[in-house]
């Protein structure tokens, strides 16, 4: 909501000296979000002044139409002489009132104006535009000004050049800011200020001879207005003053029966609509919409309507959405040249029926943003009446007796408070009178001593519970005056093992060369095509979310691999192809049984049963850890050869994450989309003396890679951290540094080249016993010397006792005992034996 401080003033006599800042200040300290202060005219110098055109010349030669022009700026260039200006637009003519700024003047911007020969001819001064001097982005030509405005008159006072204004983000419960009326409300309490209510007009009572109303659904539209204007002045334009009220609020003068229902909206807060008398036909309805029937609003789109929409009828069918936008087909032009009478409707209209509709339709609009947020249903008549002013005062009209008001009955909204409700709340003692005083600067009715009864006004619809009223008491009282205290906490409570575990593991991918992202959790099932996955997978099991941000990701993740593949392919697009990527984070695993959520109380603190009723309706959602890989792992320089990214990265970055856990992961050959069914590693651990997967790495299958457009050979891995902290038995226990000598031996053996490196390594554990320290593998060898269909593995072992030095004997014992178990269970040999 955009506020000129001088529009403000009206109603409410703030302190001449205060600058925009200020009462930005006062209104930030009163709960409204303002923004920024817009200095409109800084920089601008004269002089600056109305002036009538005299004569013109067309000059020709040049690419473009370029005019000489005489102009009557009456004794504003010291001489009284007509001023000679080269203008480059068309849009006016001889005799017609312009804005011109003569030589010694500055336009916003700093742009100063001299006098200069131009196009052949010397130029004193500028015929301006709007855009020119700040009055908004319209460039289509020059400022024409009606012609009652004398040449020499100083233009900054007469268009208003100069002002503040303020730029507030109202939110959703302050509905009643999105005016005029509602800033100067909270401006007049912030400053202790009384309040001019534009609001408070003599109203004519309803009678029956006003144009016909008839409301068929009374819960969707309590009030409806109408009053009727006749004889307006086709020609009448809006005066400078609305348009620059308009202009400065951020809106575009239009006609003038447009204008002025614009402006009665940012003064009250009550969206109008004002209709062609001439082209509506019969009886103006409120209706539900039937299913098939169409509209076209004003913005020329042919809407298809849904029975909840509320819809204005006459006996044609729909007229307009109702609060949300009116229909093309009793629209005021916008020149308004051919309306003379008008059909002006102000009513109130259920926020939600008009939220829904205008997203239902993509549609927001002026109206709908204040029908939703909460309109005051008593200004509806006020709005009316204003509106009808203005229109006899500019256009010459004439008000008809008639006034229509259809009203569905309904009481005031009350709420009993003890008058301690918001000492509570805030921690501090306030007392009685200050929160008696305070609600009644609000607006509402106070009655009752220790037990208040609180009538709240009719345009502060968000006011529902006594913590509201609470609410309103501590703002104006200043939220900055509440006093700091620290919550007591309970000692001894650190991070949980879980959240350690994620920690650790963070700091090991980022120290192995990683990068984290964090990534939307949300999927649109077309990437499960993408990823391969077969038809009854149950990642394809989702979770839909009632109102996703987007319609093309509807669903909860069920694996980590879609976000970071998106944001592996973005960055690849902007020029990083070296890349690794790492997310840890929650995934949505539903079985499809789950039972429909309860109902909680909201007037209690629901049951155990209720809350495990409710957590039994939740999908598992265990903790992952993913990674993804591209271009290259090891960079070339002057320090050697560098290395591309290798399907086996992804597995060592399992191992990474595994030992963080304190966990040996068990690699073993694998099929599963979307990885290479070549390059693709189970990864399993122990829990409960059985081993269970907890994921997977390998590099992406080719369909993948192009169905994603990623780069080539991109390898991922995906790990279940829950299944891996099950898995590593309790806290990790730092290793301990021994001060005996190691002993290493290297073996190398020969076996069927089907046979799993990780099997021979787990047999190889299995067999060296205790005094094993480490064990890895650093080569493998095939060719003929070993045979066809064989491989040669060369492993190191390290083998320490913690007591004492071990003997050779001790250690080759270790090393036999070893390759007697890995030739027992894989039939491996030692090599050259």
């Amino acid at each position: 909501m955009r506020v000129p401080l001088s529009w403000l003033r009206e109603y409410v006599d703030l302190p001449t000296g205060e600058s925009g800042r200020d009462v930005q200040a006062k209104l930030i300290s009163a709960g409204l979000e303002v923004e920024t202060v817009e200095q409109l005219g800084a920089g601008l110098k004269g002089p600056l002044v109305v002036g009538k055109v005299l004569t013109i010349e067309e000059l020709s030669g040049f690419k473009k139409p370029i005019r000489f022009c005489t102009v009557d700026v009456g004794t504003a260039n010291g001489t009284g002489e007509p001023q000679e200006i080269v203008c480059g637009a068309s849009n006016f003519a001889v005799g017609d009132k312009v804005v011109v700024i003569l030589p010694g003047g500055v336009l916003p911007g700093n742009f100063e104006i001299s006098a200069r020969k131009t196009y052949g001819r010397n130029s004193h001064g500028m015929i301006c535009s709007a855009r020119e001097l700040g009055m908004g982005d319209d460039h289509d030509g020059i400022i024409v000004l009606p012609p009652e405005h004398e040449a020499g008159t100083d233009a900054i006072e007469l268009l208003e050049l100069v002002d503040e204004v303020l730029d507030i983000a109202v939110t959703p419960d302050r509905g009643y800011c999105l005016s005029l009326r509602g800033v100067a409300r909270e401006a007049a309490i912030a400053y202790g200020l009384p309040l001019r209510d534009p609001a408070l007009l003599d109203v004519p009572g309803p009678n029956s001879y006003g144009y016909e109303v008839k409301v068929s659904d009374p819960a969707g539209c309590d009030r409806f207005t109408a009053r009727t204007v006749t004889g307006l002045d086709p020609e009448a334009g809006s005066p400078i003053w609305l348009q620059r009220r308009l202009q400065k609020a951020g809106m575009r003068p239009i006609s003038l029966a447009v204008d002025v229902t614009n402006y009665v909206m940012l003064e009250l807060g009550q969206p109008l609509h004002a209709y062609d008398r001439t082209r509506i036909e019969g009886v103006i309805g409120v209706r539900r919409a039937q299913p098939g029937e169409k509209l076209t609003t004003l913005d020329g789109q042919v809407r298809v309507l849904d029975p909840e929409d509320l819809v204005i009828t006459d006996n044609r069918g729909p007229i307009g959405l109702a609060g949300v936008m009116g229909g093309a087909n009793t629209e005021i032009d916008d020149a308004g040249a051919s309306t003379t009478d008008v059909v002006i409707e102000a009513a109130h209209f259920d926020p939600v029926a008009i939220a829904r509709t205008a997203r239902r339709h993509k549609l927001s609009s002026e109206a709908s943003k204040r029908f939703e947020r909460g309109v005051d249903p008593q200004a509806a008549a006020a709005a009316a009446q204003r509106t009808v002013d203005l229109l006899v005062l500019l256009a010459g009209g004439t008000a008809e007796a008639g006034v229509t008001e259809v009203i569905a009955p309904s009481a005031p909204h009350t709420i009993t408070i003890p008058a301690d409700h918001p000492d509570k709340v805030a921690g501090m003692a306030y007392g009685r009178e200050t929160v008696v005083r305070r609600l009644q600067q609000v607006g509402c009715d106070v009655y009752g001593a220790d037990e208040l009864i609180v009538t709240v006004p009719s345009w502060r619809p968000d006011l529902r519970d006594p913590n509201d009223l609470a609410e309103e008491v501590i703002r104006l009282e200043g939220y900055e005056n509440l006093p700091s205290t620290l919550p007591n906490l309970p000692s001894g409570r650190g991070l949980t093992e879980s959240q350690k575990l994620r920690r650790r593991v963070g700091r090991a991918l980022a120290g192995a060369g990683y990068t984290e992202v964090q990534n939307y959790p949300f999927l649109g099932e077309a990437v499960f095509d993408q990823l391969g996955l077969d038809a009854d997978d149950p990642r394809r099991i989702t979770v839909k979310l009632a109102n996703p941000l987007s319609d093309e990701e509807p669903a909860l993740r069920t694996t980590m691999l879609p976000g970071l593949l998106h944001a592996l392919r973005r960055n690849v697009g902007r020029g990083a192809h070296d890349l690794a990527l790492f997310e840890t984070g929650l995934v949505f695993r539903p079985s499809g049984e789950e039972p429909a959520p309860p109902r909680l109380p909201v007037d209690r603190r629901p049951t155990d049963a209720e809350i495990a009723a409710l957590d039994a309706a939740l999908p598992r959602q265990p903790r992952r850890v993913a990674v993804v890989l591209a271009g290259a792992r090891e960079q070339a320089g002057w320090w050697g050869q560098g290395r591309p990214t290798q399907w086996a990265d992804a597995i060592e970055a399992g191992r990474v994450v595994a030992a963080e856990a304190g966990v040996q992961l068990i690699v073993r050959q694998d099929q599963q989309a979307p990885f290479h069914p070549g390059r693709c590693a189970a990864l399993l651990a122990v829990v409960d003396g059985e081993e269970v997967l907890v994921g997977n790495a390998g590099e992406l299958h080719p369909r993948v890679i192009k169905a994603l457009h990623l780069p080539e050979r991109t390898s991922a891995m995906e790990v279940d951290l829950d299944r891996l902290e099950r898995a590593s038995g309790g806290p990790v226990v730092a290793p301990r540094v021994s001060t005996f000598p190691v002993a290493t031996q290297d073996v190398a053996l020969v076996v069927d080249g089907s046979v799993p490196a990780a099997e021979v390594e787990g047999a190889l554990r299995s067999g060296a016993g205790e005094l094993l320290e480490s064990l890895r593998l650093f080569d493998i060898f095939t060719g003929e010397q070993i045979g066809a269909g064989k491989k040669s593995l060369a492993y190191s072992l390290r083998f320490r006792a913690p007591d004492r030095t071990l003997t050779a004997e001790e250690a080759s014992a270790a090393r036999d005992a070893a390759v007697a178990a890995a030739a027992e269970r894989t039939g491996a040999a030692l090599r050259g034996a």
